[in-house]
């Protein structure tokens, strides 16, 4: 597949896809429309600049590797690091290209000259000063004002979170009646502004912020709910367009509980401003659309886990005062995505639990998804690459992964958003809010020491989910080399780690790594639990006891479990800053001047199908197909001329 800068794209394919019926096909289609529109949000949400510049490229540079970048990330900074990208082509090119071009074709507002634009639009591609990251987390500094991201306009991180815990206090003297913890998660669908000394927020709804794009969204929502599976999912679907149309967060929520609750429909979807990883103190929800469709066969495997779900929380190594008594609601199905959207496109998650509001988790459970046809791609592209014979030094470990790698990364999947998201319980008066910055990092943490923990639980076998008692090492190996060692080849020498994803590896990783360290200092002469050695000049990594491994895992995932239910942000700062921030410099070269040779792209991302409805001479739809063929360039390009207003 197609490959530029530190990308290769992939397909997945629609397995099963003509097994749906040729309402659940018109379904799937029309709610892939309302998923396609979102797409000028997510570049606006990005950075303020970020459609102008689109769309100038799209005209001058149409076939730079600038512009492939900026239709990757939504804009111009990288979509995983958030650091500000280049151009392939100099300020002087860009000047000329602009000034040759007929002024129709390019975005000028109302009154604004070719010179204007190009005034705007030159810092902030070419100076590396404006604007240089998207999402700051480094400790010390205001990261709303030195954020690029398009959720504030004048406001600092005081301000914005002064605002907030305003808003919540007021909804709370309110609604004496219901629980504080039943508070809307305000600021989710909305820009804040100052102008003067106001604060004000622009609301995502119809007739505010976004209304163009959420017309349409609206209109693909409605044209779905004539091909709804039953009445409830043409419910859920109305209480999404009336939180479209009124902006209400109550709403929303009342939108999540019968999202949660619809459990029966083979084809379900994710349409919204959701996600607040894009949000520096993790408030405001980037938009984001799925569509998908149950993988019947693969299903089996979440649902033996959903209906296990009270024995994996009771057996949890964890307080019991941060246990439920009761888990209910844990729904959780392999799925086949049959379109991305917005902020899951090109590159995409894996899996996905939600909602996000504990509350509701709490009194109405979740929905969790392992995307297959996502993880088929991924593991069809890495094979054959050299990775694990670069960093895999013993043909034990070696054979071990070759063998068990595929089947306990997608149940690891499974453990984290089934299970790990949905466990556990805050104390009264405790919200994550209370983390700030690091509660998207506390909790993916906590999510995936829930997986790593039971994954070598002998109950995983009993169940029939792992063949035998070995096949969990290969999970703890991977995920152990990646967290010390290998996912630092997706970060520039000399900078630190700031998305959560990986600051949360990086803690397990580190952590185990240092307590191991500590008790060899203890106990002379034992070998410690994990250690990092050298042979002929290169550093690999060596798991010498991994029942060890596992006690250490627990006493993390305990303790991870108290700083979130107990709402501790002084530990979680101690802890992810300690562990999940610094790389070793020395080491960081090194590992990445090895995978420089392996001549392998650290990302990856994915073009979409084409559905096209099949129409017959009286104009009736007979059917829907999928298309394969279109490029990367041209479905971007297609996507720029048929969803933006």
């Amino acid at each position: 597949m197609e490959r530029f800068a530190d990308i290769q794209l992939l397909r997945y394919k629609l397995k099963d896809f003509d097994t749906l019926s040729l309402r659940q096909k018109r379904l799937v289609y029309c709610l892939s429309q309302a998923t396609l529109w979102g797409r000028d949000i997510t570049f606006d949400q990005h950075g303020s600049f970020n459609l102008k510049i689109r769309k100038v490229l799209e005209v001058c540079f149409p076939d730079s590797e600038y512009l492939k970048r900026v239709w990757f990330s939504s804009g111009i900074h990288h979509h995983y690091s958030c650091q500000k990208f280049f151009p392939d082509f100099t300020e002087e090119d860009f000047v000329q290209a602009v000034l040759s071009c007929p002024t129709d074709r390019l975005p000028l507002e109302d009154g604004q000259t070719v010179e204007r634009l190009i005034e705007e639009l030159v810092p902030v591609i070419f100076n590396p000063e404006i604007m240089p990251q998207r999402v700051n987390q480094r400790q010390g500094e205001d990261l709303v004002a030195t954020s690029a991201c398009n959720f504030y306009k004048g406001v600092t991180q005081e301000e914005a979170l002064g605002f907030y815990e305003n808003q919540k206090m007021e909804w709370v003297k309110a609604h004496p009646d219901v629980p504080e913890g039943e508070c809307p998660s305000f600021g989710l669908n909305s820009r804040l502004v100052k102008t003067g000394e106001e604060l004000t927020e622009e609301i995502y709804k119809i007739g505010g912020k976004y209304s163009a794009y959420i017309q349409k969204i609206v209109f693909w929502l409605t044209k779905a709910m004539e091909f709804a599976e039953d009445d409830g999912q043409k419910d859920i679907i109305a209480s999404l367009i009336s939180y479209y149309n009124s902006g209400s967060l109550e709403t929303f929520d009342e939108y999540s509980v019968k999202w949660v609750n619809q459990t029966l429909s083979r084809v379900d979807f994710i349409n919204g401003f959701i996600e607040v990883y894009g949000d520096p103190i993790g408030l405001k929800g980037s938009w984001e659309g799925i569509v998908h469709y149950k993988d019947i066969e693969a299903t089996h495997r979440t649902e033996v886990l959903s209906d296990n779900a009270q024995w994996f929380e009771e057996h949890s190594p964890v307080d019991n005062r941060f246990k439920k008594a009761v888990v209910t609601g844990v729904t959780a199905n392999v799925v086949c995505c049959s379109m991305l959207g917005g902020d899951e496109y090109p590159a995409t998650a894996i899996g996905i639990n939600l909602p996000n509001a504990d509350w509701i988790r709490a009194k109405h459970g979740s929905k969790s998804i392992t995307i297959s046809n996502i993880t088929a791609a991924y593991d069809e592209a890495s094979r054959n690459s050299g990775f694990r014979e670069e960093y895999i030094n013993d043909t034990e470990t070696f054979e071990l992964i070759s063998k068990y790698g595929y089947i306990t990364d997608d149940l690891h999947t499974d453990l984290h958003e089934c299970l790990g998201h949905g466990s556990g319980q805050m104390l009264p008066g405790v919200s994550l809010d209370m983390l700030k910055s690091y509660a998207s990092t506390i909790e993916e943490a906590r999510a995936d020491l829930f997986g790593l923990y039971y994954m070598a639980d002998p109950r995983l076998v009993e169940l029939g989910l792992l063949p035998d008692g070995e096949a969990y090492k290969a999970q703890y190996y991977t995920y152990m080399l990646n967290g010390l060692l290998t996912q630092c080849v997706r970060i520039p020498i000399g900078e630190d780690i700031q998305e959560a994803h990986m600051r949360n590896r990086a803690i397990i990783a580190n952590w185990i790594y240092a307590r191991s360290s500590a008790l060899k200092c203890q106990n002379a002469g034992v070998k410690p639990t994990i250690e990092l050695y050298q042979e002929d000049g290169k550093t690999y990594m060596r798991i010498n006891d991994y029942t060890s491994i596992r006690t250490l895992i627990g006493e993390l995932l305990a303790e991870v479990q108290r700083i979130k239910s107990e709402g501790d942000y002084e530990a979680a700062r101690q802890l992810v800053e300690t562990y999940g921030v610094k790389i070793d410099q020395k080491l960081h070269r090194e590992i990445k001047e090895r995978y420089e040779k392996l001549d392998i792209a650290p990302y990856k991302g994915f073009i979409n199908p084409v559905l096209k409805e099949v129409v017959d001479e009286n104009g009736d739809v007979t059917d829907v197909i999928v298309d394969y063929t279109e490029s990367y360039s041209e479905q971007m390009m297609r996507y720029s001329r048929e969803y933006s207003v």
